[in-house]
């Protein structure tokens, strides 16, 4: 395809700017600070999937990634992951972009690529679906979890208003954790949702049932760990609101820094979230992630049907060393 046509198609694909506005979202502001920083994030997340449509090969992707702040360049990737993943499941498509993608520039941002990869998934028809790269039987449950952020920012109304709890039709994902790892990707979106207000954030999941709760915490404390936009008495209050889930809470943080550590991405406020949410610096949270990884399952189908897969296992070890004796 030469140049014109890629450019194009890119334009085509592209979702429009203004989706990322909080005044286009419905999104709470809370002052102009965070509003920035979540508008940043959107804006920056269409550079990264908007690249990834428009030139030919990935080492023009990550040169044009390269030049993205530090603060926001993972969700350039989470773009570039979006955006590589739609040509897959296009008709036509062709080579697997996401596999090599993760053979190369984003090996290092695998969280954010398995995420990107869930945003797609979301816009795909679902018998498009089969053609998106999760390869890591460990990791693939990070693109519910970006399918679950999708659902939630876009369609607030149905799944945050309404707490709908929808089947997914991903043949992969045809299993008795979906539904928890879709719920950890609304829980991350729900701190864009109430524009980082940590009470709201609090009150929105409590109106959940208790059941779905510590997921949703989880995924707030990634969000906040990730994306920051609160200062250390707000991040207390996170903490405190959390109560119970207060170990879920942390794990998502510490989820948030061994990703932003992994790709040198690490930045104030990621030290901020981890010391107050896991009461530890950031290398520490990313070491307790890293030692407590476990081995790629062997029967990757019988892992998928478990109901404590291995990545569930993986979750509630961290959770337990960061927040020791409780329940």
């Amino acid at each position: 395809m030469n140049g014109s046509l890629r450019r194009l198609r890119s334009r085509i694909l592209t979702p429009s700017i203004s989706a990322t506005k909080m005044s286009v979202r419905g999104f709470r502001v809370k002052d102009y600070e965070s509003q920035a920083v979540l508008e940043t994030i959107g804006r920056t997340f269409l550079t990264g999937y908007a690249a990834a449509t428009r030139v030919p090969s990935m080492g023009e992707v990550a040169a044009e990634l390269a030049d993205v702040p530090t603060r926001f360049r993972g969700f350039a990737y989470e773009g570039a992951a979006m955006g590589l993943a739609m040509l897959d499941g296009l008709p036509g498509g062709g080579k697997r972009r996401v596999a090599e993608f993760l053979d190369g520039a984003g090996r290092d941002h695998v969280y954010m690529v398995y995420v990107g990869v869930g945003w797609a998934a979301a816009r795909l028809p679902g018998f498009r679906r089969s053609r998106l790269a999760a390869p890591d039987p460990l990791l693939r449950w990070l693109a519910l979890d970006g399918y679950g952020f999708h659902q939630a920012y876009f369609r607030t109304g149905r799944y945050v208003d309404g707490q709908a709890v929808d089947p997914v039709s991903w043949p992969v994902y045809r299993a008795p954790y979906a539904g928890r790892a879709v719920d950890q990707g609304i829980g991350r979106a729900l701190w864009f949702v109430c524009g980082t207000d940590p009470r709201l954030v609090a009150d929105r999941i409590e109106a959940f049932a208790e059941d779905r709760r510590g997921d949703l915490y989880s995924g707030a404390g990634l969000a906040a760990g990730y994306a920051g936009g609160a200062d250390e008495k707000e991040l207390r209050v996170l903490r405190e609101r959390a109560g119970r889930y207060r170990p879920q809470l942390a794990q998502g943080c510490a989820f948030a820094a061994e990703a932003r550590l992994r790709a040198e991405l690490l930045v104030p406020h990621v030290e901020l979230a981890t010391e107050v949410l896991c009461s530890t610096t950031p290398q520490e949270a990313a070491r307790v992630c890293t030692e407590r990884m476990p081995a790629r399952p062997a029967d990757s189908a019988a892992d998928a049907r478990a109901e404590v897969p291995a990545y569930e296992a993986w979750r509630r070890d961290v959770a337990a060393a960061l927040v020791p004796g409780q329940d």
